[in-house]
């Protein structure tokens, strides 16, 4: 960005490559930036450029680059006496003594230089914050003790009171009862105990019904089989008491 090609006001000008040009423009743009308060960072300034550093709100970096020399005709290429008395004598006081005049050949001060010679740096602590209003903190008044022999409600009334205060409510909640529900496991009835809700939890003891009566050991005989047994083949032989026979083998191998 040129010197004479800034932003929109009121945003600061930075100059990072300017080579000059007649001495004329740089003048009415100079006295645009003084009317405007316009800040002007350089980065490099060559030329006519370097009447910024007449300028209240100018700033330079400890790397930037500012470069003097005679004005000249653009034409001729002659040097111009007069023009270049106007431009020596709007630098600072500091300056023109490190300078101690204009030359043909550049004389070149880097920032650090011109920063030790009173010119503002622009990494100085001279940063634009936006500040608003400061936020007034309210008070939080501390909650009075409840009264000797006061009630529970009559503490959690102040105490929401105080918090109402506290957070800038126009007006309190309507006091509300506070209901607790305590969850109760209805036991059943077939185990004889209390449903009723003033009852204590437990189970009484109640008279519980007998078991029947186990019959007698003739009554659960076993029952004869209901199919009699096989009749006896001949040559068989009983196994034990099951009533089962096995048939007699064969005479070839009851020989054997």
């Amino acid at each position: 960005m040129g010197y004479l090609s800034p932003p929109p006001s009121p945003a600061p000008v930075i100059v990072y490559k300017d080579v000059g040009g007649l001495v004329s423009d740089y003048q009415a743009q100079t006295e645009i930036y003084r009317r405007e308060s316009r800040e002007v960072r350089l980065h490099e300034c060559r030329s006519a450029c370097t009447l910024a550093l007449s300028l209240p709100n100018v700033c330079v970096y400890p790397d930037s680059l500012v470069k003097f020399h005679l004005a000249y005709n653009a034409i001729d290429r002659q040097t111009d006496a007069g023009v270049s008395a106007e431009l020596f004598r709007s630098y600072p006081s500091a300056v023109q003594q490190r300078l101690g005049g204009l030359t043909r050949q550049y004389k070149v001060l880097t920032g650090n230089e011109l920063i030790s010679l009173g010119v503002r740096n622009c990494n100085g602590d001279r940063t634009m914050i936006a500040e608003g209003t400061p936020l007034r903190r309210r008070r939080t008044p501390a909650a009075p003790a409840a009264p000797h022999g006061g009630s529970i409600g009559d503490l959690a009334e102040t105490v929401r009171g105080a918090v109402a205060e506290a957070f800038g409510s126009s007006a309190p909640d309507p006091q509300r009862p506070i209901r607790v529900a305590v969850a109760r496991p209805e036991p059943p009835r077939s185990l004889g105990v209390d449903p009723s809700p003033t009852a204590s939890i437990g189970v009484r003891a109640v008279d519980a019904p007998e078991p029947p009566r186990r019959p007698p050991t003739a009554a659960i005989a076993p029952t004869p089989a209901e199919h009699p047994a096989p009749p006896l083949i001949p040559g068989g032989q009983p196994i034990l008491a099951s009533g089962a026979f096995v048939p007699p083998l064969p005479a070839r191998l009851a020989q054997q």
